[in-house]
């Protein structure tokens, strides 16, 4: 008995309804990924030309690596942006979070405003900095000047070190009431009979978050530590509103360094080369983050 031609089995209904976001995702990311990548092996200057260039190979990450100071700068402009703001983040809000780790209507009231930073643009943040460090009317100004009399009449942002201070303090500003919600978080996941169980053994706060807090929390600490590290290398907003990469090249981060090669040189090819490069470091930590967060899921 011949048997009649075989159905196919219909597509799954889940993977119909993830259809729509995955032709988003992979027109809005894996594309321009895909893209920008054959763009860092070709040779495109759009003020030259409308469509890119000649294969140049590594040429464009070759002189970004050995024969581009500006380049150089910018990494050492992200490097010390990167440390000062990572840990700053990370004492205040360690810091924040132990404070406000008992329970009270006060310290309910202050967790929820804790959010109000966060929400705000950080390109509005850039814009109020750059007021409240204004020479003439900057209330941050003045009042520095008030207890700092050295810094009275210095102008915050045309000085080098300064105006790595104001974008670190804004960048800080900004992530640091976040960061104090997932502290608190994780210290709401350790358990009381541990830190009780020590304080009845005699043992003092310092001795009680020394060895029993500091341990249980690292993991949250960590994966903190990891993700405000993503977040600092792809910082742009605020710097472009603050300070716009000045004075000179003192506030040039890898993010910024991408925006000026390819949108005031126009030099398409080598801001793709130098958006790679940065892509590369933003998937380290990626990796570090993923590998943080299975090991705790474990």
């Amino acid at each position: 008995m011949s048997q009649g031609p075989t159905r196919r089995k219909p597509l799954p209904v889940h993977w119909l309804l993830l259809a729509p976001a995955l032709a988003f995702v992979a027109a809005m990311a894996l594309f321009p990924l895909g893209y920008s990548l054959v763009l860092s092996f070709r040779e495109w200057k759009l003020a030259r030309r409308s469509s890119p260039g000649d294969f140049v190979g590594l040429s464009n990450y070759l002189n970004l690596l050995t024969d581009d100071p500006e380049f150089l700068e910018a990494l050492r402009a992200t490097a010390v942006f990167i440390t000062a703001d990572v840990l700053l983040t990370l004492a205040i809000a360690l810091g924040a979070a132990l404070l406000l780790q008992k329970a009270g209507r006060l310290n309910t009231l202050a967790r929820t405003m804790l959010i109000l930073p966060f929400v705000m643009s950080p390109a509005l943040i850039g814009i109020s900095f750059r007021f409240f460090l204004n020479a003439e009317y900057g209330i941050v100004h003045h009042l520095v000047g008030l207890f700092i009399p050295a810094l009275k009449d210095t102008v915050w942002l045309a000085d080098a070190s300064l105006s790595m201070v104001a974008i670190v303090a804004s960048d800080v500003w900004h992530w640091a009431p976040y960061m104090t919600l997932v502290m608190l978080g994780g210290l709401a996941s350790i358990p009381t009979e541990t830190q009780e169980a020590a304080r009845i053994d005699g043992a003092s706060a310092f001795q009680v978050f020394r060895d029993i807090t500091w341990p249980q929390l690292l993991p949250v600490v960590a994966v903190v530590a990891v993700l405000k590290t993503v977040f600092a290398l792809k910082a742009f907003d605020t710097i472009y509103t603050l300070t716009n990469g000045g004075p000179g090249n003192s506030t040039k981060t890898l993010a910024y360094f991408v925006y000026e090669q390819g949108f005031s040189y126009y030099d398409m090819g080598y801001a793709a080369a130098a958006a790679y490069l940065l892509t590369a470091a933003l998937m380290v930590m990626a990796g570090f983050y993923l590998r943080l967060v299975f090991a705790k899921a474990r």
